[in-house]
């Protein structure tokens, strides 16, 4: 697998480590460091022997959010060339959200602003206790805007709307609760907590049911009732026909455990 400046790609079997190694600006996001995480996802994405990714860094920040050196020098820009930046995170928030494959977030450090949104499009969550999580957007007069839908989405506007108009820093512990983060793992434990569960979706979970679960999720959540209901039957109908799907029936009718990996 080939890794960039910023991003280093590890396969170890059925999972793909991406790890963020812009270390010296604590993983701050800018255009190319955007670009890298997007090519390494798209890298990985045809790798049928990859099932699960694992999103982690390698400093001790996960991501403190948007490089604000590059924001400065964009305050002169256009309108139009601040929409193409911005449209250019919106594209990783959505390819990471939509993706066919599960991606776990490994969380080892604080995750802020931007960073706190590219945790929160993970499907699952695992993080050290002391890490911090928050929006701190409105404290520098920027707004979580891309990050508010999904955060949104995920816990609901009850818990996003204090932590977003606050801007204030939250230990992660107490952010399990709200549905934010999957589960708080101690530093020496975490690496192996992450991998064994990588492992066990591998090995026990359909690749053609992840990916058409996660789209399904994806189509439905703000669609009227009815909508939703008829895009989910439609998908239902044609998830019967996988081929996934009809080894899962017959091996469960034939009492042979079935393993995807």
């Amino acid at each position: 697998m080939t890794s960039s400046n910023w991003v280093k790609i590890t396969v170890e079997g059925p999972i793909a480590y991406i790890g963020l190694n812009r270390t010296d600006k604590k993983n701050a996001l800018n255009h190319d460091f955007v670009s890298e995480i997007i090519q390494a996802l798209e890298q990985l994405r045809n790798e049928d022997r990859i099932r699960v990714i694992i999103l982690h860094s390698l400093s001790d920040v996960f991501c403190a959010g948007a490089d604000l050196e590059a924001l400065k020098r964009m305050q002169s820009y256009s309108y139009e060339e601040n929409l193409d930046d911005s449209t250019h995170l919106k594209k990783l928030y959505e390819l990471m959200y939509s993706y066919p494959k599960t991606i776990i977030a490994q969380i080892e450090g604080h995750a802020i602003a931007g960073g706190a949104g590219l945790m929160s499009v993970c499907d699952i969550i695992y993080c050290v206790p002391d890490a911090l999580i928050g929006f701190t957007e409105v404290k520098i007069g920027f707004i979580p805007a891309l990050v508010s839908v999904f955060v949104t989405r995920k816990i609901g506007e009850g818990f996003a709307r204090p932590m977003m108009l606050s801007g204030e820093l939250y230990a992660s512990q107490n952010l399990v609760h709200t549905g934010l983060i999957t589960e708080i793992v101690t530093p020496d434990k975490i690496a192996l907590t992450v991998k064994e569960k990588a492992l066990m979706l591998a090995k026990h979970t359909s690749p053609q049911a992840i990916a058409a679960t996660k789209k399904l999720m994806t189509l439905t959540h703000h669609l009227p009732f009815e909508e939703a209901m008829q895009v989910a039957a439609k998908a239902n109908a044609s998830s019967r026909e996988s081929s996934d799907c009809k080894r899962g029936i017959q091996g469960f009718l034939d009492k042979v455990k079935i393993f995807w990996d």
